[in-house]
Protein backbone atom coordinates (compact mmCIF):
# COMPACT_ATOMS: atom_id res chain seq x y z
CA UNK A 1 0.00 0.00 0.00
CA UNK A 2 1.42 3.44 -0.96
CA UNK A 3 2.52 5.63 1.90
CA UNK A 4 1.26 9.13 2.37
CA UNK A 5 2.56 12.07 3.75
CA UNK A 6 0.92 15.52 3.92
CA UNK A 7 3.30 18.16 4.77
CA UNK A 8 3.08 21.74 5.64
CA UNK A 9 7.16 23.08 5.89
CA UNK A 10 7.95 25.22 8.73
CA UNK A 11 9.78 27.72 5.62
CA UNK A 12 6.63 27.99 4.33
CA UNK A 13 2.90 29.29 5.66
CA UNK A 14 0.43 26.88 6.33
CA UNK A 15 -2.20 26.93 4.16
CA UNK A 16 -6.16 26.35 5.29
CA UNK A 17 -7.54 25.07 2.53
CA UNK A 18 -4.61 22.89 1.13
CA UNK A 19 -1.47 21.19 2.16
CA UNK A 20 1.98 22.58 0.88
CA UNK A 21 3.40 19.16 -0.08
CA UNK A 22 2.25 15.52 -0.76
CA UNK A 23 4.77 12.94 -0.51
CA UNK A 24 3.61 9.41 -2.14
CA UNK A 25 5.75 6.41 -1.51
CA UNK A 26 5.43 2.47 -2.12
CA UNK A 27 3.79 0.22 -4.59
CA UNK A 28 0.22 1.98 -5.79
CA UNK A 29 -1.49 3.53 -8.16
CA UNK A 30 -1.47 6.65 -9.38
CA UNK A 31 -5.07 7.99 -10.72
CA UNK A 32 -5.45 11.10 -13.09
CA UNK A 33 -8.69 12.31 -13.23
CA UNK A 34 -9.51 14.87 -16.77
CA UNK A 35 -10.31 18.78 -15.89
CA UNK A 36 -14.07 18.62 -14.71
CA UNK A 37 -16.89 21.29 -16.41
CA UNK A 38 -20.21 21.74 -15.01
CA UNK A 39 -21.69 19.42 -16.93
CA UNK A 40 -24.37 16.92 -16.88
CA UNK A 41 -24.54 13.38 -18.83
CA UNK A 42 -26.11 15.37 -21.25
CA UNK A 43 -23.45 17.50 -21.69
CA UNK A 44 -24.82 20.71 -21.22
CA UNK A 45 -23.76 23.23 -18.25
CA UNK A 46 -25.92 22.51 -15.49
CA UNK A 47 -26.40 26.25 -14.42
CA UNK A 48 -24.83 29.86 -14.92
CA UNK A 49 -24.46 30.29 -11.29
CA UNK A 50 -20.85 29.55 -9.85
CA UNK A 51 -22.05 27.92 -6.79
CA UNK A 52 -24.26 25.56 -8.80
CA UNK A 53 -21.08 24.97 -11.22
CA UNK A 54 -18.50 24.46 -8.38
CA UNK A 55 -21.13 21.77 -6.85
CA UNK A 56 -21.77 20.02 -10.71
CA UNK A 57 -17.68 19.98 -11.07
CA UNK A 58 -17.28 18.08 -7.75
CA UNK A 59 -20.01 15.66 -8.20
CA UNK A 60 -18.58 14.74 -11.54
CA UNK A 61 -14.67 14.60 -10.04
CA UNK A 62 -16.61 12.10 -7.19
CA UNK A 63 -18.42 9.75 -10.36
CA UNK A 64 -15.05 9.98 -12.14
CA UNK A 65 -13.21 8.93 -8.29
CA UNK A 66 -15.83 6.04 -8.06
CA UNK A 67 -15.09 4.44 -11.69
CA UNK A 68 -11.66 3.40 -9.75
CA UNK A 69 -12.79 2.81 -6.53
CA UNK A 70 -11.52 5.77 -5.25
CA UNK A 71 -13.27 8.98 -2.91
CA UNK A 72 -11.76 12.46 -2.26
CA UNK A 73 -9.90 10.82 0.75
CA UNK A 74 -7.63 9.18 -2.08
CA UNK A 75 -6.76 12.96 -3.71
CA UNK A 76 -3.16 14.48 -3.39
CA UNK A 77 -3.62 17.06 -5.72
CA UNK A 78 -5.92 19.23 -6.95
CA UNK A 79 -5.81 22.04 -9.64
CA UNK A 80 -8.71 24.44 -10.30
CA UNK A 81 -9.26 27.35 -13.10
CA UNK A 82 -11.68 30.04 -12.50
CA UNK A 83 -13.19 32.59 -14.84
CA UNK A 84 -12.91 35.14 -12.33
CA UNK A 85 -10.95 34.74 -9.19
CA UNK A 86 -13.44 36.54 -7.47
CA UNK A 87 -15.19 33.39 -6.63
CA UNK A 88 -12.50 31.61 -4.27
CA UNK A 89 -14.19 32.07 -1.32
CA UNK A 90 -17.60 30.32 -2.84
CA UNK A 91 -15.06 27.11 -4.35
CA UNK A 92 -13.06 26.82 -0.83
CA UNK A 93 -16.40 26.70 0.80
CA UNK A 94 -17.97 23.76 -2.15
CA UNK A 95 -14.69 21.98 -2.51
CA UNK A 96 -14.46 21.86 2.13
CA UNK A 97 -17.76 19.53 1.62
CA UNK A 98 -15.72 17.44 -0.44
CA UNK A 99 -12.49 17.22 0.78
CA UNK A 100 -10.48 15.60 3.88
CA UNK A 101 -10.37 18.43 6.19
CA UNK A 102 -7.81 16.38 7.93
CA UNK A 103 -5.33 15.55 4.66
CA UNK A 104 -6.00 18.07 2.55
CA UNK A 105 -4.64 17.47 -1.32
CA UNK A 106 -1.86 20.32 -2.69
CA UNK A 107 -3.37 22.37 -5.04
CA UNK A 108 -3.11 24.97 -7.51
CA UNK A 109 -5.79 28.14 -8.04
CA UNK A 110 -5.73 30.15 -11.30
CA UNK A 111 -8.04 32.69 -13.03
CA UNK A 112 -8.31 32.19 -16.57
CA UNK A 113 -10.81 33.65 -19.54
CA UNK A 114 -11.67 30.99 -21.49
CA UNK A 115 -12.80 27.40 -21.27
CA UNK A 116 -13.58 23.94 -23.03
CA UNK A 117 -17.43 24.90 -23.06
CA UNK A 118 -18.93 28.83 -23.58
CA UNK A 119 -20.50 30.03 -20.22
CA UNK A 120 -18.43 27.41 -18.51
CA UNK A 121 -17.11 29.13 -14.73
CA UNK A 122 -14.53 27.05 -13.87
CA UNK A 123 -12.78 23.66 -14.30
CA UNK A 124 -11.24 21.61 -11.54
CA UNK A 125 -8.63 18.84 -12.11
CA UNK A 126 -7.56 16.00 -9.51
CA UNK A 127 -4.72 13.33 -8.97
CA UNK A 128 -5.19 10.14 -6.70
CA UNK A 129 -3.04 7.71 -5.13
CA UNK A 130 -4.76 4.06 -4.19
CA UNK A 131 -3.34 1.02 -3.40
CA UNK A 132 -1.92 -1.26 -6.13
CA UNK A 133 -4.67 -3.77 -7.55
CA UNK A 134 -5.00 -5.52 -10.88
CA UNK A 135 -6.35 -3.39 -13.43
CA UNK A 136 -10.17 -4.65 -13.97
CA UNK A 137 -11.25 -6.38 -17.33
CA UNK A 138 -14.39 -4.89 -18.96
CA UNK A 139 -17.26 -7.18 -18.74
CA UNK A 140 -17.11 -8.16 -22.79
CA UNK A 141 -13.37 -8.36 -23.10
CA UNK A 142 -13.24 -10.69 -19.76
CA UNK A 143 -16.60 -12.68 -21.51
CA UNK A 144 -14.27 -13.44 -24.77
CA UNK A 145 -11.26 -14.48 -22.27
CA UNK A 146 -13.45 -16.73 -21.12
CA UNK A 147 -14.94 -18.22 -24.43
CA UNK A 148 -11.47 -18.63 -25.64
CA UNK A 149 -10.19 -20.61 -22.69
CA UNK A 150 -12.85 -22.65 -22.94
CA UNK A 151 -12.17 -23.23 -26.45
CA UNK A 152 -8.64 -23.83 -25.84
CA UNK A 153 -9.72 -26.54 -23.11
CA UNK A 154 -11.61 -28.12 -25.61
CA UNK A 155 -9.26 -28.42 -28.15
CA UNK A 156 -6.87 -30.07 -25.49
CA UNK A 157 -9.48 -32.87 -24.59
CA UNK A 158 -9.65 -34.07 -28.02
Amino acid sequence: MANIRFINPEALTKPPTYTQVVEVTGPGRTVYIAGQLATGRDGNLVSRDFRAQAVQVFENLKAALAAVGATFKDVVKINSYLSDIAHLPVLREVRAGYLNAAALPASTTLGNSSFAREGALLEVEVVATLPAKAARVPAKSAKRASARKTAAKRGRKK
